[in-house]
Formats: C-alpha cells, structure tokens, sequence
C-alpha cells in the first residue's frame, strides 16, 4: 500500500509538472487597446511596449495592440479590462470618477501652468499614490503618459469667455469637464471620441477641446474653422491593468514589463511635445484653420470664468491634492 502510495504521489507530481510547463508553453498573450491613432503619443507608446516587449522576453510574450478602438471603444474598454478581455488600456485622466473621485483633479481646468508642472505633480508622492489608488476595483495604474495641453476649438472665434455662451462642446464622461463648460455657459455634450468628427461635421455639437496631436489626427481642423491656444488643461493617461491579471504574471515577466513600462513613459512624455508641436504646424499649413493666441490677460479671464469649478468639486478632490498640484506649478518644488 505505502509503495502504491509513492506512485500516486509521484504520477500526481509529473502530471502537476507537465500541467505548469503547458501553461507557460505558449506566448502570455497581452491585449493593448486604445481609441487614438498610431500617430499620436499614446498610439506610439503602445506599439514601442510591443515591440520592447517581445524582444526582451521572445517567446513568453505576445503583444497586441488595438488602435482607434478597432477592439473597444470609449464606452466598453474599462468594462473589458475588468473582465480581462483586454489586459492594457491607457484611458485619459477623465475616465476615471466612477472608480476614484480623486483624479477628478486632472480635470480641473487651468490649475496647471504647463507640462513642467504636470510632471512634477504626477512624480511626486501625491501624483504617485492615485495610481495604486483604485486596487481594490481590480485596477493597477503602471504611469502616466502625457498626451498634450487641450485647446479649444470651435466655428466661432473664442477669445472670451462671452465668446463660448450658447456652443455645444463635445466632452469626455465626466462632471468635471460638464462643469467647466456650464461656467462657460456653454452647452457639454458627451460623445465618445470615435463619434467627435461626424458630431462636428454634421453640427451635432460645434465644438470641441483636445491636443493639437488628437486635432490633427482626427482631422478636427477639417471642420472648424478656429482653434484657440488655451492651453486650458491637460490630456494625460493612465496606462491601467486588470489587477489579478498583473499579479498572477510570472514574476520575471512582470518584473520585466515594468522596467519596459518605465522606459516607454519617459519616451512617450519627451515625445509628446514634439509630436503636438510637428501638428500644430501640419494644422498650419493646412490653411483650414485660423489659431488664436491668447494674451496673458485675456487667459487670465477665462481662467477667473472656470475658477468655480475648483470649489465645486474641491470636496471629492480634497483641498490637499489641490494645493500639491498648485505647488506644481512652482519649479523650485523638484
């Protein structure tokens, strides 16, 4: 009985091992989705977590990568991370108020002074803690990457405040961005990223706000006639994973894709500036478009129209990740 025993255990043994080595046998197959163009900074990053991936561990893993939400769009992609249909997204900052009131604070319009702020902002312990902030919803933030500063377009003229009042705005989900129009006086109409062009084409809403990068690759300029350099808020990402998805990674392979992460994000930031700096001109040459400079002045008026917004939503925010991102915007914070 004992002899029959040590056989048993010693066939369950080889069979657990045979079980583990098949499992680990074929490629960890890695879904990126996006809804932006393989153009911009975030398409850009995807395909450079690709291709860095699969050259540093060959035949582990596999990464695909879904641009203009050819997999899921604006309303599916956080669903499908949660049920691990895909296992990477990196949404804008504006996705997320259902999952953590706190990064609401992106959103505030005009609390950054640049993209030199933002960075230290979301490098600092504060920035830092919202991406381990929503674990417990089975989302792990793996960084930040920058998309760009958002401009205001529109088929008007706008280089006052008066000038929004009665416009319909195409806005992402989110209250925060609802607000900052209302202040305006203006009319938000929330419209998934892949519906904005048609919306705008057809009169659906008559503006918009974005990066000169999502702009031009989305052919925005076609069809508005102005774009006001507002530099009025910031579009960043979260790059995201589903939680149990991450954890249940061999170590090394996830050891190693943070390293790859690490990498991409500086790249993707540094880039992020080139890219809307090379659209903006690309919009230029086009001649379809008229951009409006802002004096200091004049940007200190819009700033005074939206600053309502700060206290609406200072409760859910908190007043101290406010005074951090404030702090920010003075260099000698670094």
């Amino acid at each position: 009985m004992r002899k029959l025993w040590q056989r048993v255990c010693m066939s369950a043994l080889i069979v657990g091992s045979s079980i583990l080595v098949h499992a680990w046998a074929d490629p960890i197959v890695i879904k990126f989705s996006h809804v932006v163009a393989d153009t911009t900074p975030k398409g850009q990053g995807a395909l450079l977590f690709k291709q860095l991936a699969e050259e540093r561990l060959p035949g582990e893993v596999q990464v695909e990568v879904y641009p203009n939400s050819s997999l899921y769009g604006d309303g599916q992609e956080m669903d499908a991370l949660l049920v691990g249909d895909v296992h990477i997204l990196a949404p804008s900052l504006a996705k997320f108020e259902h999952f953590q009131k706190k990064i609401q604070l992106f959103d505030l319009p005009f609390l950054f002074d640049d993209m030199a702020a933002v960075d230290r902002f979301q490098q600092s312990d504060a920035g830092k803690s919202l991406l381990t902030s929503m674990e417990d919803k089975g989302i792990t933030g793996l960084g930040y990457w920058h998309n760009g500063l958002k401009q205001l377009s529109a088929n008007k003229a706008l280089k006052t405040p008066r000038d929004a009042r009665g416009l319909k705005f195409r806005v992402q989900n989110s209250a925060v961005l609802d607000e900052q129009f209302k202040a305006l006086r203006a009319n938000p109409r929330k419209m998934a990223f892949s519906e904005m062009y048609q919306g705008l084409q057809t009169g659906v809403v008559n503006g918009a706000e974005n990066p000169y990068t999502n702009i031009y690759s989305q052919k925005i300029h076609e069809v508005q006639d102005y774009i006001t350099e507002s530099n009025h808020g910031v579009l960043d990402y979260m790059l995201i994973t589903n939680t149990d998805f991450w954890n249940g990674l061999p170590e090394h392979v996830r050891d190693t894709l943070t390293d790859i992460i690490a990498e991409v994000t500086v790249e993707v930031n540094n880039q992020a500036n080139a890219l809307n700096e090379r659209d903006k001109q690309s919009i230029l040459d086009a001649g379809t478009t008229e951009i409006i400079y802002l004096t200091p002045e004049e940007r200190d008026a819009w700033r005074k129209a939206v600053q309502p917004v700060w206290e609406k939503f200072q409760g859910q925010v908190g007043a101290d990740l406010i005074e951090a991102a404030l702090q920010a915007n003075n260099p000698d914070t670094e």
